[in-house]
């Protein structure tokens, strides 16, 4: 019991540490200064060269690290986390952060409706439910974004939850180690922002904070998410994303003094009270189901 109690606390703790981490990567991005190819460019780079040297430090410490691209499923999960970063980087240029941030909570529904689709998982009444609340909360905000000019940003953030989405389908279906594999994925980004690079030029006022995101921030985030599992349960582990939906935007108003909307507060409320409630009830269930099965004899 008090080993069970010592890994559930671990567990809160890297998953805490990594939502925190990850909420201050979109104020990050905007401190850096610099045009949106350039801060993909030096973002990619940094976090794929970091994410080589922790691979290489970790296989020559154990034989057991995992793959960097396991197989065609890596290479198809590694592509989509590359198309998702280029469509967060867009959005970030393109629309408000709370309106990027809220929506791309919205990438949870998208996981059902794969997950159903394709894994055959049918959603339960109640999920069903919070998906049509969450799809009401994302036509607030991108409907008030039609005639903005921030619509196109919206729409890069809708693309880029629903790569993620399908990342972590394929992933769940391949049933491989894809810890590194989203790390990698910034490959293909780096790639396209170096040739748009080349073509309009190299513009980042502040670069020490991109690279201090890309190698330290982006790292932390992904490795303490990715190991969350192995110690609390998903919705619990589901629950931390949502650091970044309500923190991000309150960094980036602080700092920036760049205030959400009226419907982009009340789109991102109803996001945010939606996935919390959901994951409280999951988690509930999933009490209820073990205390159930620990009251079954043997």
């Amino acid at each position: 019991m008090a080993d069970t109690q010592s890994n559930h606390s671990k567990g809160l703790l890297l998953t805490g540490i990594g939502g925190l981490a990850l909420t201050v990567d979109i104020p990050l991005i905007k401190l850096a200064d610099g045009n949106n190819w350039s801060i993909l460019l030096m973002r990619s780079g940094t976090t794929f060269v970091a994410a080589i040297l922790i691979w290489l430090v970790w296989r020559s410490l154990s034989p057991k690290a995992p793959q960097l691209i396991p197989g065609r499923a890596g290479l198809v999960v590694a592509a989509l986390y590359g198309i998702g970063s280029i469509s967060f980087i867009t959005a970030v240029y393109n629309t408000s952060t709370a309106n990027l941030v809220f929506i791309l909570a919205f990438n949870t529904v998208f996981s059902a409706v794969l997950s159903w689709m394709f894994l055959r998982e049918r959603p339960r009444p109640a999920t069903l439910l919070a998906m049509l609340a969450m799809v009401g909360g994302v036509s607030i905000i991108v409907g008030s974004s039609i005639g903005t000019g921030h619509l196109f940003g919206d729409l890069m953030a809708v693309c880029s939850a629903f790569c993620i989405a399908s990342a972590i389908t394929i992933s769940r279906s391949s049933g491989k180690d894809m810890g590194f594999t989203a790390l990698v994925g910034v490959l293909l980004p780096g790639l396209v922002a170096a040739f748009m690079v080349s073509k309009t030029g190299f513009k980042v006022e502040a670069p020490w904070w991109i690279i201090f995101n890309g190698a330290v921030i982006m790292p932390i985030s992904f490795f303490c998410l990715a190991n969350g599992p192995k110690y609390i349960s998903g919705p619990e582990v589901a629950m931390f994303y949502l650091l970044e939906t309500v923190m991000a935007p309150i960094w980036v108003w602080m700092i920036f003094a760049e205030v959400p909307t009226r419907n982009s507060l009340i789109g991102g409320a109803i996001l945010i009270v939606t996935l919390v409630a959901h994951s409280a009830w999951q988690l509930s269930e999933g009490r209820r189901r073990r205390a159930t099965l620990a009251r079954q004899p043997a």
